[in-house]
């Protein structure tokens, strides 16, 4: 195991942010997340686990110890008459797992392709798109303590999840290392396309009955037609949560605004769109020297050449309080900060 001092993390963000790290290290199995928590634990450094760094801002340099999770394995726990139940390591790539469910006939992950990240950061935002989300599939999150280096398995309830939310958001944010997932899917194939983007894709393209193989390539043609390639124009995805309203909060607002979209959600509350109130304040194609917002998606921030984390903030702070004096709506931001600079 080789601790690089002082690295340049800008390779591992998908922002291209510029920081560093006191240290970093890469692990492949646990008794190598073993010995890095240990090391850590002897110098009183901070850990913070990263992926993909996908979903991450960094607003300056990091006083931790980064470990990069690339662990990899898929094991069968359990078949029964109708589902099978998997373990995935942390480090496995989250697109290409669910490209292998498919391939192996196991359903439920189609509506989450193309999602960039690792298996182990899917569970911390609850990782969701077209209508499905993570915690329909999780039976369990595996992971050791940074404090002590101690095994902690939380079922489903324990992971406290909500729209874009868990547990590992709050209460146990910086608390431990995910190390892999249990998930159950289906044996038959089952598909949900209730959600309107997929359903309109759907009718354009006249399938009648989509299969999970054509809601997978259905997911992957509309991301890619919306969202951009972080590898050349780097970025880290939708950088707001879509706000969710009470119903009649949200009824005053369609009143005023009725092209506003608004999703119903089981628990009374609405969903409503934050890249439609931030295209309204005309933010969409905004650029201001290095940093600017994409001209196709009003929810994505796009580091131009070397824009930096505390940048991207101070922008994201501008777009919040302008959607708030337009709309009285508060935009919370979806990707976590990390640095010593705010």
């Amino acid at each position: 195991m080789k601790f690089q001092r002082g690295e340049e993390l800008r390779p591992y963000n998908t922002l291209a942010l510029h920081a560093r790290a006191a240290a970093l290290i890469t692990v492949v199995d646990d008794a190598q997340l073993m010995a890095a928590l240990n090391w850590a634990r002897e110098r009183k450094l901070a850990v913070v686990p990263l992926g993909d760094g996908s979903n991450i801002v960094l607003t300056g340099d990091l006083n931790a110890l980064v470990v990069r999770q690339k662990t990899r394995g898929i094991k069968v726990l359990e078949t029964t008459a109708n589902h099978i139940n998997l373990r995935v390591a942390a480090g496995e790539s989250w697109h290409d797992l669910v490209r292998w469910t498919l391939q192996q006939g196991y359903y439920g992950l189609e509506n989450l392709a193309l999602i960039p990240g690792t298996v182990g950061a899917a569970p911390i935002q609850n990782i969701g798109a077209y209508g499905v989300e993570l915690q329909s599939a999780l039976l369990r999150v595996h992971s050791r303590l940074i404090a002590d280096g101690r095994e902690m398995t939380l079922d489903k309830t324990a992971c406290e999840f909500a729209y874009r939310d868990s547990v590992f958001k709050h209460r146990l944010r910086d608390q431990l290392v995910i190390t892999a997932v249990d998930l159950q899917l289906s044996l038959y194939p089952t598909t949900n396309v209730t959600y309107p983007a997929l359903a309109q894709f759907f009718q354009e393209h006249a399938v009648v009955e989509p299969t999970p193989q054509s809601v997978f390539d259905a997911v992957v043609s509309i991301r890619r037609s919306k969202l951009p390639d972080p590898s050349s124009e780097p970025n880290a995805g939708s950088f707001f949560k879509n706000p969710l309203l009470p119903a009649e909060a949200a009824k005053k607002l369609a009143a005023k605004y009725p092209a506003l979209p608004g999703y119903p959600q089981a628990d009374g509350t609405v969903k409503v769109s934050a890249a439609w109130m931030i295209d309204y304040c005309g933010w969409k194609g905004f650029r201001r020297n290095d940093l600017g917002v994409h001209p196709q998606h009003a929810l994505v921030l796009v580091n131009y050449g070397s824009a930096s984390g505390a940048q991207c903030i101070s922008l994201a702070n501008e777009i919040v309080a302008t959607v708030y004096d337009s709309f009285g709506v508060h935009l919370e931001i979806e990707p976590r900060l990390y640095g010593t600079s705010i």
